[in-house]
């Protein structure tokens, strides 16, 4: 039995056991991050530089980019030093603080997926009221309490789960820091002081939920109202990147967390937590850039005008 003030370091579970298998996981993480790295750093880039790109839409896409960059260089860097040298230690501090930048910028990323459903909802169906509600001081207000947000709710729960007395050894069923994991730890007699923060962040990510599905029903409805075919696929076509990230951040998420026990596994689970910490930040500069015809342009300006330069 030990406390968490004896505890100077947890244990990570590993992603594979033979060293061929885990140079190849380091191999595809690389390859992964790599990807998030360029993909989200040209959405940054060219929503910077051009001008042209200076709307709600694209700043609110740029803060995303900025908050999907923070999560993947939260968790991945640590597994693919595991990976390449066979270790699954991480300090009693590193744990901390990877659990405080992953919370931070989960959580953002949630606020701003409903702000841009909010964009969405006042660009189709109050389309002579956007310049008012989502002016710049608007748009750097809401980007700014999404944010603030994320910070207060990851200093709630980093402060509050690591409060807790640690008395179920330090081995940690993911390759990451998670605080549903340091709880499995605690012997602490009181639930509610376990998982009174928990309860908060689970209703302000349901509050959000709601706030996106409402606004997509009322989207929908005004789309359907359009009278030309060409006009509901333009409109249709702004909503679908929004509406595939949150589908793709939502359904790994929830299926993580909230699966039956039944069909849970070792196996199982390492595969949604990749999918819901290591593959969102790599795949939505992809699917914000496929059907966005003002994004790619852009990027393509930029890539051409660097390349001119050299």
């Amino acid at each position: 039995m030990s406390n968490s003030s004896s505890i100077s370091h947890f244990l990570l579970l590993a992603l594979a056991e033979t060293r061929q298998l885990q140079l190849l996981h380091f191999c595809l993480l690389l390859g992964i991050s790599l990807a998030a790295l360029l993909g989200n750093g040209l959405i940054i880039s060219a929503v910077a530089c051009g001008h042209h790109l200076h709307t709600p839409m694209f700043f609110f896409l740029l803060n995303l980019a900025l908050s999907d960059l923070g999560s993947i260089c939260t968790t991945v860097p640590k597994a693919m030093h595991n990976s390449l040298w066979g270790t699954s230690t991480i300090s009693y501090a590193g744990c901390a603080t990877q659990i405080l930048f992953f919370v931070f910028c989960a959580t953002t990323e949630f606020c701003l997926l409903t702000i841009m459903c909010y964009d969405r909802y006042v660009s189709i169906c109050k389309p002579l009221h956007y310049g008012t509600l989502l002016g710049s001081r608007a748009c750097a207000h809401m980007a700014a309490a999404a944010w603030a947000s994320g910070l207060l709710n990851a200093l709630l729960l980093t402060a509050n789960t690591f409060s807790l007395p640690l008395c179920h050894g330090n081995a940690l069923g993911q390759f990451f820091c998670e605080i549903p994991q340091i709880l499995k730890l605690s012997c602490s007699k009181s639930y509610l002081r376990e998982h009174w923060v928990l309860l908060v962040t689970g209703n302000l990510s349901l509050c959000c939920f709601v706030f996106i599905v409402f606004s997509y029903v009322q989207i929908f409805r005004a789309v359907m109202r359009i009278p030309s075919e060409e006009g509901r696929h333009k409109a249709f076509s702004t909503c679908l990147p929004h509406l595939a990230v949150v589908s793709l951040f939502v359904s790994t998420a929830v299926f993580a967390y909230l699966k039956p026990p039944f069909i849970s596994s070792p196996s199982l689970d390492l595969v949604l937590s990749v999918l819901y910490s290591v593959m969102p930040p790599a795949l939505n500069p992809l699917i914000y850039s496929l059907r966005n015809q003002e994004l790619k342009a852009a990027v393509r300006r930029m890539m051409t005008g660097c390349f001119q330069e050299h």
